[in-house]
């Protein structure tokens, strides 16, 4: 059975009680009307999502849901414990194979797992970034299927994007429906842009005396969040560059400005790791900046997030999280995976073919929702290409129940009806003043919601939409 998050009309589940009184009294044509203003300005603000190669329009809208996603005070208090334990397990588990490999070596991960993997980066090893923060900007995808049941999805620990579309969302709502908002029920979220500055400020290079100077790094326009980029940037009040406009000197990194020479402490980059340094990974890559890594090693600069982060968020090393939390911090894991099982092995792999109708397939580097295979929802012809696929590389594979994902009330064809949705809160990792590690979140996150009913693919590249995300004051 679906569990839907409002509840039925008879027994609206408290959190969204609000909502529905909010619903009944706008009515389904007041509701239609200010969605399509809300995409008129989204329109005229340039809130897109372009996805390279796409046919039509290249800088399309993220289709925005009027009515919000609500989690009580106690749901968030619990997720928030969750999340935060699940970014200090990763962050462990990335500064320990690059260093001691204890995990490895007291048998909980395979160590080829870890060294044969795309995403593992040898120049990493022995390097020690601040704090031991590897992964900085956390985004972990949850779902829930039940009252108390969420299970994580994937952990997203190299550059998960969204976050502006967050922010967006609430400046919307608030700008629709201000009344909402008037007594102070809705936790407010607009302070994150300040938390994430001060989070990469605490993270200054060992070289840096002072206030350090931040910039955010992008490939371009042409990249698909792009927007998000210059969103950040404007609201950090940090200068956005390309790899172009920064430069290498005696171990330092420096700014090309129209006043001369800026030194960069701390580079919150959007480009992926074989772009970043042409001297050290792709030598045709024109993203990067020669030299960088040098000048990181040398604690000349700050990464945000470090190279060879994104060992962490492989869909086969997620299978091992739990034991991450058990083997670094001592504690029992308070949200669950999802049952995974790992094409790897040959009974699990057994298992997997015999089954393809009913499990989701997913590449273990896939991301955006391409890659995968929903196993209830596909053509025979679809299961027979994934089972060739499997058979041939079964390391790049892992599978997954089709959960029953929840659903929230949504503005769709025909009115309001139920659609499944996901929630990827972001985790800021820094320092404190003690230089030890440091969890922060702020309240919510980017609720994404599949449009087409009955679809369980939320990706905005798939076609998947965003709604705001409450969480409610205690009391409440």
């Amino acid at each position: 059975m679906i569990y839907d998050e409002m509840g039925a009309d008879d027994r609206v589940r408290a959190p969204y009680k609000s909502v529905k009184a909010w619903i009944d009294a706008e009515g389904a044509e007041a509701l239609e009307r200010k969605r399509s203003e809300a995409e008129t300005i989204f329109r005229k603000v340039g809130i897109t999502f372009c996805v390279y190669g796409e046919g039509g329009d290249p800088e399309r809208l993220i289709p925005f849901d009027l009515i919000p996603r609500v989690f009580s005070s106690e749901e968030w208090a619990r997720l928030s414990k969750g999340i935060e334990q699940r970014a200090k397990a990763l962050n462990k588990f990335i500064w320990d194979i690059y260093h001691d490999r204890e995990i490895i070596a007291a048998g909980v991960v395979p160590e080829d797992l870890v060294l044969k993997n795309s995403a593992y980066e040898p120049c990493m090893v022995g390097v020690d970034p601040p704090a031991g923060v590897y992964s900085h900007i956390v985004g972990v995808d949850l779902v829930r299927t039940s009252d108390n049941q969420f299970y994580v999805l994937e952990d997203n620990c190299r550059t998960p994007s969204g976050v502006s579309y967050m922010l967006e969302n609430r400046e919307i709502m608030m700008r629709l429906f201000p009344s909402l908002f008037d007594h102070g029920d809705v936790l407010p979220v607009e302070d994150y842009p300040a938390l994430l500055r001060r989070t990469l400020e605490s993270v200054k290079p060992e070289k840096c005396e002072g206030k350090p100077t931040v910039a955010i790094l992008t490939p371009g326009p042409f990249n698909s969040a792009f927007f998000e980029h210059c969103f950040l940037a404007d609201e950090m009040g940090v200068e956005l560059v390309e790899g172009a406009d920064l430069y290498v000197e005696d171990g330092r990194v420096f700014m090309r400005t129209t006043c001369g020479p800026k030194r960069v402490d701390v580079i919150y980059r959007r480009i992926d790791d074989e772009f970043i340094d042409p001297e050290r990974f792709r030598a045709d890559s024109m993203l990067g900046v020669p030299g960088l890594i040098g000048a990181y090693e040398a604690g000349g600069v700050t990464l945000v997030s470090a190279p060879g982060a994104g060992i962490a968020d492989d869909k086969a090393i997620y299978t091992y999280a739990p034991e991450m939390i058990r083997f670094y911090l001592g504690e029992e894991p308070i949200l669950d995976n999802v049952p995974t099982w790992k094409c790897a092995d040959p009974e699990e792999r057994a298992y997997v073919l015999s089954r393809l109708d009913e499990l989701v397939v997913k590449d273990v580097h896939g991301s955006g929702g391409y890659g995968m295979l929903i196993g209830p929802q596909a053509s025979p012809e679809e299961r027979d290409v994934f089972r060739r696929k499997i058979e041939e590389r079964p390391n790049a594979y892992i599978a997954q129940p089709t959960l029953a994902l929840s659903t929230c009330p949504t503005l769709a064809a025909g009115g309001l009806g139920g659609r499944h949705v996901d929630l990827r809160p972001f985790a800021l990792v820094g320092a404190d003043a003690d230089g030890e590690m440091k969890v922060s979140l702020t309240p919510g996150g980017l609720t994404r919601v599949a449009l087409r009913e009955g679809s369980l693919v939320v990706n905005s590249s798939q076609g998947g939409g965003v709604k705001d995300t409450w969480v409610l004051r205690e009391g409440l």
